[in-house]
């Protein structure tokens, strides 16, 4: 039996499939390689991201898991349709979320926070008890202190992470969390300018959600979430258009 030590030849490997797949993935999320399209061929790749053969072809494998890309013999390699995108694909919804003018990747994130945040709300009111009432509370406190950005989105994303999590629910848990991880960084990229100006609003509507989980009104802390949504997805609508 062997072991590979830290910096070792698999670890190299590693880091150069990682390297490959991510610039490839953000190329084909862009449009960089439209649908339907042959992706360069397996030596113009090699010489491209000065890579082995075999690091293209494990970054191939990885991007065909992913659903961007199908390979057929004799035939090469093309770009899927992007309704055969996994998007509940970690590195997918991050390149997703990296692109410049991400509107209609905005318009699906809140469509689908629509329709289970706010039932995860209300799940939560008939779940949480004091301890994770006071949980809620703290993490609106800490978006009302909040001294800069980053800080201000932690608080944020892990409000609505502790929701999904309250909701005892896996399966929202699970995608909750990347859906959140992606906003996070859509929130990141918006202009700091509104900032200051938006965090006690926001904050407030948070805090509507918070009380009505600790009072367990499933009702009120259904359409507080609805609300929060809404007005996110109008704040940040601008922005990309």
């Amino acid at each position: 039996m062997s072991f590979v030590h830290s910096g070792g030849r698999d670890e190299r490997a590693s880091n150069h499939t990682t390297f490959v797949v991510d610039q490839l993935g953000r190329g084909i999320v862009a449009g960089e390689y439209p649908e339907g399209t042959m992706i360069p061929l397996d030596p113009d790749l090699c010489e491209m991201f000065g890579v082995s053969r075999t690091v293209v072809r494990e970054a191939k494998k990885t991007l065909i898991a992913k659903g961007l890309i199908q390979s057929k013999a004799k035939v090469g390699t093309h770009v899927r349709k992007s309704d055969d995108w996994n998007m509940f694909d970690e590195d997918v919804l991050m390149w997703h979320a990296a692109q410049k003018n991400p509107v209609k990747f905005y318009e699906e994130l809140f469509e689908i926070r629509m329709i289970f945040e706010p039932a995860a709300a209300a799940k939560a009111a008939t779940m949480a008890n004091s301890v994770d009432s006071a949980r809620l509370t703290q993490l609106v406190d800490d978006m009302e202190n909040a001294t800069d950005r980053a800080s201000f989105a932690v608080a944020d994303y892990e409000f609505h992470k502790q929701i999904l999590k309250l909701s005892r629910n896996r399966f929202l848990h699970s995608l909750g969390d990347m859906v959140q991880t992606a906003l996070y960084s859509l929130f990141m990229a918006e202009a700091n300018d509104a900032f200051p100006q938006n965090k006690i609003e926001v904050a407030l509507k948070h805090r509507k959600i918070a009380l009505a989980i600790a009072g367990g009104e499933a009702a009120t802390a259904r359409d507080a979430m609805t609300a929060v949504i809404s007005e996110s997805y109008a704040r940040t609508q601008p922005q990309y258009k």
